[in-house]
């Protein structure tokens, strides 16, 4: 798929939304399910141009354009897969999901949230940068049965671990999962608890919702 997916990140830093999506379309079409366009297609397109970024191959707007075009097309293939595929519970599980404090990135927990609605789940998504007692405030009214924390910057670990600390011990005892760019690179498991799990790829997640929504 690697030259599919660099036309895909062309159309993204071009702000083509059309061919963007008639991309998307051609991969639904050869019988690839949600997670591979999410995984396989949009996350290593955007991964490809956040290393065009480092290597100031592109400018800072032509980043910022591929990620509002590629937040266009989270939105409508969302929209798209809800329209042919429905799964519903009679009382659906619930995930609270957010972005730590200064993370300003959340097209992953974007992803992360239409994979566990598309398993029946009841999804808040909070977006980035939610300050802990937020984060616990709302945690607390709502009680989700899996709050997800997206984690993307390395100087950000200490605060890893006193975000995963404070949800572990709320009162309904909510599990902690985690994913982020680095994971797949980087062993983050001494910043967190047992009772915390780390995922290094959506593919990794979805098992995870397959087994704990039975």
């Amino acid at each position: 798929m690697t030259c599919t997916v660099h036309e895909f990140a062309d159309s993204l830093l071009k702000g083509n939304q059309d061919a963007a999506w008639n991309i998307v379309m051609n991969e639904v079409g050869h019988d690839i399910n949600r997670k591979d366009v999410l995984e396989n297609l949009i996350t290593k397109a955007m991964q490809y141009i956040g290393e065009l970024w480092e290597n100031d191959e592109i400018t800072v707007a032509d980043e910022h354009l591929a990620t509002s075009t590629c937040e266009y097309i989270l939105v409508r293939f969302d929209f798209y897969m809800k329209n042919i595929h429905r799964f519903h519970q009679i009382q659906p599980r619930k995930v609270m999901l957010l972005c730590l404090e200064k993370e300003q990135h959340d097209l992953g927990i974007k992803m992360v949230a239409q994979l566990f609605e598309e398993h029946g789940w009841n999804t808040r998504l909070l977006g980035p940068n939610l300050p802990l007692e937020e984060a616990v405030r709302f945690a607390e009214k709502w009680e989700p049965d899996v709050i997800g924390l997206s984690f993307s910057i390395w100087y950000h670990a200490e605060l890893l671990t006193t975000y995963s600390k404070a949800l572990e011990e709320l009162p309904h005892k909510p599990a902690v999962i985690v994913g982020g760019r680095l994971l797949g690179n980087y062993d983050f498991s001494p910043y967190v608890s047992s009772r915390t799990t780390l995922f290094t790829s959506l593919s990794d997640l979805q098992e995870w919702i397959k087994q704990y929504s039975i």
